[in-house]
C-alpha cells in the first residue's frame, strides 16, 4: 500500500463527504476508493469510518488520523515547493518595502549586486516610513527596525541597528552636556513621530535597567534625515540610527551624549505573510540581505540572523 496516497484519498473522502465525491474528485472509481480507505484500515488496524447509505461519519480514530494526515499532507506539499524552488531561477516582480533613509543610505547600494546575481527580476520598491499592511499594499516582504518582533507575521533578523544619542558640538557648548538621562527633560529635543514610545524616551544602562525620561521636544518629524540635519545645525539632541549618522560622528560634526546609556536593543526584520510556500524572489533576497548586512553585523557591528515568529513591528525607530 503507498502509505501517501492512502492517506490523501481518505482525507479526499472526508472532505467530500462519500466516496462517489472522492471517485469524481480523483479521477478513478468508486471502488478504488474503497479500496484505498480500506487497506489504510487494514493498515491501522482501527475503523476510521461510520459508514451508512446516507452519510459518512468519522469514527475516533478516524479523527485523530484525518488532522492529522492534513498536516502531513501540507507539510510534504511545501517540502516540494521548497525543493522545487532550489533549482528554479527567480524571475517575476519582487515587491519590497523598506524604511525611507534605511532605503536611501543602506539598501540602495546593495541593489546593482543583487540585481546582477539575478537578472530576471524585477524590483519595485516602496521607501516609506509608514508600517505597511503587506496584503492591502502587495508587498512580497517589508523590512522594518523593531526591539522584538510581534504576532502577525513571520520575521527574518538581519542585523542589529544601534541608536546613539548625539547633537552637534555648537549645541552642547550653548546648552551643557547632559550627563544623565533625567537631564534630557531640561534639553531641546529633536524627535522621530513614529517612535513606539512617543515623548517618554526608555534608556538602558549597561546592566539592562532601564529609565524612562519624558522629554518635550522642539521638533516631530517622520524622517531621521531630516532631524539629522536639523541637529547638524545645532538644533537640539537626536536618538538615531547608526546608518544616519555614524559619518557625522566619525568626523566630529556629531557628538555622542550619554556614555553607558543606549535607547535599547533594535534589530533590522525582515518580513513576510508565511512560512509555508516562501517563494524563490523573497527567499533569495533576504539571504541577500543576511550575506551583506549581516555579516557586516548591521551598519556598525558584529551580528547574527535567526528565525523569529512575527509581526506587524511598531514603528521604533527614525529611518
Amino acid at each position: 500500500m503507498d502509505l501517501v496516497r492512502a492517506m490523501q484519498t481518505f482525507v479526499t473522502v472526508v472532505d467530500g463527504g462519500s466516496f462517489i465525491a472522492a471517485a469524481d474528485k480523483l479521477d478513478t472509481s468508486n471502488a478504488a476508493i474503497s479500496r484505498q480507505v480500506a487497506a489504510l484500515e487494514d493498515h491501522f488496524g482501527v475503523r476510521l469510518l461510520h459508514r451508512t447509505t446516507r452519510r459518512l461519519s468519522l469514527t475516533e480514530p478516524g479523527q485523530a488520523l484525518y488532522e492529522r494526515a492534513q498536516q502531513i499532507l501540507d507539510d510534504l506539499g511545501e517540502m516540494e515547493a521548497v525543493v522545487g524552488q532550489h533549482t528554479a531561477a527567480p524571475s517575476g516582480v519582487l515587491r519590497i518595502s523598506a524604511p525611507l533613509s534605511f532605503g536611501v543610505h543602506t539598501l540602495a547600494p546593495l541593489l546593482p549586486a543583487f540585481r546582477e546575481r539575478y537578472p530576471k527580476l524585477r524590483l519595485d520598491i516602496d521607501l516609506t516610513d509608514r508600517v505597511v499592511d503587506l496584503v492591502h499594499d502587495g508587498m512580497d516582504v517589508a523590512l522594518r527596525i523593531a526591539r522584538t518582533p510581534g504576532q502577525t507575521l513571520i520575521a527574518r533578523k538581519i542585523a542589529p541597528i544601534e541608536m546613539i544619542l548625539c547633537a552637534a558640538p555648537s549645541y552642547l557648548a550653548s546648552h551643557g552636556t547632559p550627563a544623565t538621562p533625567q537631564e534630557l527633560s531640561d534639553h531641546q529635543v529633536l524627535s522621530y513621530s513614529y517612535l513606539s514610545s512617543g515623548d517618554t524616551w526608555v534608556l538602558q544602562d549597561t546592566s539592562g535597567t532601564e529609565t524612562a525620561v519624558r522629554v518635550s521636544p522642539r521638533i516631530h518629524a517622520t524622517n531621521g534625515d531630516l532631524l539629522r540635519q536639523l541637529a547638524l545645525a545645532g538644533g537640539g539632541i537626536i536618538g538615531q540610527p547608526d546608518f544616519i549618522v555614524a559619518g557625522d560622528i566619525a568626523r566630529g560634526a556629531l557628538v555622542p551624549i550619554l556614555p553607558g546609556w543606549s535607547m535599547g536593543e533594535f534589530n533590522l526584520y525582515a518580513v513576510y505573510l508565511s512560512r509555508k510556500y516562501l517563494s524563490v524572489k523573497v527567499r533569495v533576497f533576504i539571504d541577500h540581505l543576511i550575506e551583506t548586512i549581516g555579516r557586516q553585523g548591521g551598519s556598525s557591528g558584529a551580528g547574527a540572523a535567526d528565525t523569529a515568529p512575527a509581526h506587524r513591528p511598531g514603528r521604533d525607530l527614525p529611518m
